[in-house]
């Protein structure tokens, strides 16, 4: 037997998350059940020193988890890593491992501040863009991104990464739509 997660792909920072897990079969053939296993979530991210830890309480024979806000509130945009554990005196297993994603809180108080909820490749592909537009439209001679200066010889390395920036960015969009339940924007269905 498989055992499914149902953790959230995406979290909001500074927002309650809850799910549910069902028990499973670990080592060989026990039942794992929340009457007499815990289990355990750990998130992560490539910051140093940040992380969450959420233990489950019992719900039928698997857990119920709730993430506070007030733990959420303090993780970093960007993509993160869950692992999920499950032990019972000194047995551990794990379970399943998987990646999440955090996303920015719209919530203020006092004065809104600018928020830049673009990907980094949307970023880099706006950049590379803007590079091509200065080189070209402005006559430019040079333009700096990220450390490196490119010239009008070098507009070739700069179509080549637009147009592989450009794939990344529409499979990202294209994922982002169908986590959101609004389908895979190119797929036709055509109907006989």
């Amino acid at each position: 037997m498989t055992w499914v997660s149902d953790f959230p792909s995406i979290v909001t920072a500074g927002t309650t998350v809850t799910w549910e897990d069902s028990s499973t079969t670990v080592g060989f053939d026990q039942n794992a059940t929340s009457s007499d296993w815990t289990l355990t979530y750990y998130l992560r991210t490539n910051t140093a020193s940040e992380g969450a830890t959420v233990v489950g309480s019992a719900y039928n024979d698997g857990w119920r988890f709730t993430l506070a806000s007030s733990v959420s509130t303090n993780f970093d945009k960007g993509d993160w890593i869950w692992s999920a554990v499950v032990t019972k005196a000194s047995e551990s297993f794990q379970l399943a491992t998987g990646r999440f994603k955090v996303k920015e809180s719209l919530t203020y108080s006092g004065t809104p501040t600018a928020l830049d909820n673009r990907s980094q490749n949307r970023i880099d592909l706006d950049n590379v863009i803007a590079a091509i537009r200065s080189i070209i439209e402005d006559k430019a001679k040079s333009y700096q991104i990220g450390g490196r200066t490119f010239t009008r010889i070098d507009l070739s390395d700069l179509y080549q990464q637009r147009d592989h920036l450009s794939g990344v960015v529409m499979r990202e969009e294209v994922a982002e739509k169908v986590s959101q339940g609004l389908g895979n924007p190119s797929r036709f269905f055509v109907r006989f």
